[in-house]
């Protein structure tokens, strides 16, 4: 028999075990325990702070999941030969997904295809780029001032920094660094491509933020990425293309086809 003391021991034990196995666990439904992993791999995918609100609603997320199995199971939906056949295509379709993916990932986008994909973007990498800064306002009156200002010997990105409206540009002296005619608004461009390096816009420039003064630091040819750096975009690019995935498809099958014993 236990004495007093044993007694205490495994009781004391059980309360240590029983919050040990608590702690392991995210919540039990009907005497069912999911795990905490389950919950914390759910907080991961959902891509959201890990916080107690979060956690909440992952935890909820489970709770509904493991209620609709346990009454499936009690209602022996699953035996339901449309139900079976649903799960099997369902099952089948996640398969055929993710080999497609693997085999996409392994041997799909061969270095061919990179490369002539790569030839196409270089041919993009045509012109000039320019190496800008400007100093934004919101009055033409300003802005006559400030070329004024600055052609009488004052410091371009020091009248920046004071006076321009861009905040992303002012504390940088008003510095877009280096720019294509393409990426910028159309009346800013148009004045920009005259402007010779080192010099500044004559007139200010109105667009749709307001007055500009323009200053070209400096011109080069736009030089493309090289294939190594553009490698792995270029190999996302191919493969999200829907005739691609159709025609790699049918590639996968084809050799699967090939080395299979059909009878």
């Amino acid at each position: 028999m236990l004495n007093s003391r044993n007694l205490i021991s495994v009781a004391i034990a059980t309360i240590l075990f029983s919050g040990y196995a608590f702690a392991q666990n995210a919540v039990i439904v009907n005497g069912k325990a999911i795990p905490k992993t389950q919950l914390d791999k759910l907080v991961q995918k959902s891509g959201q702070p890990d916080n107690p609100q979060v956690r909440d609603q992952a935890r909820e997320m489970l709770v509904t999941k493991e209620l609709i199995l346990q009454e499936a199971d009690k209602r022996g939906v699953i035996q339901n030969e449309s139900v079976r056949e649903q799960l099997e295509q369902s099952r089948v379709g996640i398969l055929v997904a993710a080999v497609f993916e693997d085999y996409v990932q392994k041997e799909g986008v061969t270095e061919a295809e990179l490369k002539t994909a790569y030839e196409s973007v270089k041919a993009q990498y045509t012109g000039k780029e320019y190496h800008v800064e400007h100093i934004l306002v919101e009055k033409e009156s300003d802005a006559k001032a400030i070329i004024l200002q600055v052609k009488a010997g004052a410091n371009f990105e020091d009248i920046a920094k004071a006076k321009s409206k861009d905040p992303g540009s002012a504390p940088n002296g008003g510095d877009l660094a280096w720019v294509t005619e393409k990426s910028l608004v159309p009346e800013f461009s148009k004045a920009m491509v005259q402007i010779k390096p080192g010099q500044i816009s004559d007139k200010p420039v109105k667009s749709q933020y307001g007055w500009h003064i323009i200053k070209v630091v400096d011109t080069r040819d736009m030089k493309a990425p090289s294939f190594d750096e553009l490698k792995d975009q270029l190999k996302q690019m191919i493969s999200s293309d829907q005739n691609w995935q159709k025609a790699k498809f049918s590639e996968m099958m084809q050799k699967l086809r090939a080395k299979a014993k059909i009878q």
